[in-house]
């Protein structure tokens, strides 16, 4: 069964950060921006929600309660029942701990109590992103290891899949009732077209895929 792929994202990562306290807002998008990183703002979950318009790329620094329409924790629910791989910190108060805990539980990257130190926010964001840069070139190696394995035939498809298994060609040859000499020329085409140099590799390959 092939994993589910994460949706091409075409935005630019970013600190994605929502808090209904403008003050907050402020304050944490200039050292951010200080620091280097692209940052966007929003006053609500219901305004975040307003603006994606699909798979973003970067994190999302979250306020756990936010007045007056979706929570930061509702947020988080909703994105992960979308499949929404964004990292997520959640900005807390001390009496929203527990919450926060259960939300890194279910999910969540971190969570980080108010007011907020400057090097805590910006260690973990700069971990976040560094999390979201690579579930993006995992989700990249996967599309063109499940692209290279669409050029394969049918025949050399099956032999793949009996060989990464670890059938011998003999076997491979009784099960398809073709020769080994068959077997070994599918094989060789399969690792051809997979860019595969090894056996192991191979194998690593389709671990990514199937």
């Amino acid at each position: 069964m092939t994993a589910p792929l994460r949706p091409p994202a075409d935005e630019v990562p970013a600190v994605h950060l929502v808090d209904d306290d403008e003050s907050l807002r402020t304050a944490l998008s200039r050292l951010l921006r200080a620091a280097g990183h692209e940052v966007r703002v929003y006053a609500s979950a219901a305004e975040f929600l307003m603006a994606r318009k699909g798979p973003m790329r970067g994190c999302l620094l979250l306020d756990v309660r936010m007045p007056g329409g979706p929570t930061g924790l509702e947020l988080h629910q909703a994105l992960l029942r979308q499949g929404e791989t964004l990292p997520v910190i959640f900005l807390t108060g001390h009496g929203d701990i527990p919450m926060s805990v259960r939300a890194v539980k279910s999910g969540a990257l971190d969570f980080l109590t108010k007011p907020v130190r400057s090097e805590d926010l910006l260690k973990t964001v700069k971990a976040a992103l560094e999390a979201d840069a690579a579930l993006s070139r995992a989700d990249s190696l996967r599309r063109e290891l499940l692209l290279r394995e669409a050029r394969l035939t049918p025949a050399q498809r099956r032999v793949f899949h009996l060989v990464i298994a670890g059938d011998p060609n003999k076997m491979i040859a009784a099960e398809l009732g073709c020769s080994e000499r068959t077997v070994k020329a599918h094989r060789a085409q399969v690792m051809h077209k997979m860019g595969a140099s090894s056996l192991p590799e191979l194998v690593n390959m389709a671990a990514k895929i199937i």
